[in-house]
């Protein structure tokens, strides 16, 4: 897939969907769809599709660069990627970087998929090419009117244009689906406007994914997103004190900007332990929290693979949440924790 923030170096003409399209959710998969017609639709975002992402994301050398806001043009890692054929038309999804809100509100925000999980995301459902518009005074001050004709019509030489009912854009947030419908006619474009999608009467929504999360519930996250929500991140040194116990694990250094799901213990499948691309995930438990018994104070995020030893340090590691065990707790002693660990493991056994 092809990964552009200039409007000079992007692949035209394009089939656009817009929108910031963090997480690449169901909802978001609708609004793709009708861009990916000339493909012959979206595909199911099968379990298979979900492991072959998380396989891609262990074994990913910049895996860890996005973290520290590298952008994939910088670092080298789309020369890749670059797409050789020439098509009639991109399917291409345009977004924003950074987000909107963190641009106005100048304090970071966690994503759900950080740049190179959407990419991967994006690739795997079909997307030809994603143009990252670089968010900043320029742009924010654009009008809607300017940006559409500017920026889709002339740019990009939009052929099709998919956008969420609710989706607004432009100075002011002026922009809406009927002004690009009617904007877009003038130019003989196109346009899709995607009804809001709705699981069990409610929106499906990355806030709604975030609260999910936060509360504890990975099943209804992965359920809104069609698939399980992942953390990659690379193995690093840790305090060791799981080893001593007799369960050792290896501690994740996470993206920066990655959304953080609620503290606690969770059921996992892990992938990237083994250095075959084919080989099933290994099932695990994972500790998201700040170590209350043993007084540790910053975040950690520990996985432990079930009945499984060797050498993971520098792997990149990505683990899929199957099911919340238990809540971060403090216990009185090392015997009580591991007492403890030993119930975790075996609750992760039977959902094997």
């Amino acid at each position: 897939m092809w990964i552009t923030s200039s409007l000079t170096t992007a692949r035209k003409p394009a089939r656009i969907a817009l929108g910031n399209f963090d997480g690449v959710h169901l909802g978001h998969q609708r609004v793709i769809e009708p861009v990916l017609l000339h493909k012959g639709g979206l595909p199911d975002m099968s379990i298979q599709m979900a492991e072959s992402v998380a396989r891609c994301l262990s074994r990913s050398t910049v895996a860890s660069g996005y973290s520290d806001r590298i952008a994939p043009w910088e670092s080298g890692w789309h020369s890749a990627q670059v797409q050789t054929a020439t098509l009639d038309e991109y399917a291409t999804v345009v977004t924003f970087f950074p987000h909107p809100r963190e641009y106005f509100s100048g304090q970071s925000r966690p994503l759900l998929t950080p740049l190179e999980e959407k990419t991967l995301q994006l690739a795997h459902i079909g997307v030809d090419q994603l143009v990252l518009l670089p968010f900043n005074q320029a742009l924010s001050k654009l009008s809607a009117e300017d940006f559409v004709e500017q920026i889709l019509i002339c740019g990009l030489q939009a052929r099709h244009i998919s956008i969420g009912s609710d989706f607004h854009f432009g100075r002011g947030r002026t922009g809406n689906a009927e002004l690009l419908s009617a904007i877009s006619a003038q130019h003989g474009v196109s346009v899709t406007v995607v009804p809001l999608q709705l699981d069990e009467q409610a929106r499906i929504s990355s806030s709604r994914i975030r609260q999910a999360l936060s509360e504890g519930r990975p099943t209804e996250a992965a359920r809104l997103l069609g698939r399980p929500y992942t953390l990659t991140g690379r193995v690093v040194p840790g305090q060791q004190l799981g080893r001593k116990i007799g369960f050792p694990t290896a501690n994740l250094k996470l993206p920066s900007d990655k959304f953080i799901p609620s503290k606690g213990v969770y059921s996992v499948k892990v992938y990237g332990a083994i250095d075959d691309a084919q080989a099933a995930p290994l099932p695990g438990v994972v500790n998201i929290g700040t170590r209350p018994t043993v007084a540790g104070q910053a975040l950690s995020v520990e996985v432990h693979l079930l009945d499984w030893a060797g050498d993971l340090y520098g792997k990149t590691l990505t683990i899929s949440l199957e099911a919340f065990l238990r809540a971060e707790q403090k216990f009185d002693s090392l015997d009580s924790l591991k007492a403890q660990i030993e119930r975790d493991c075996q609750a992760a056994k039977e959902r094997c």
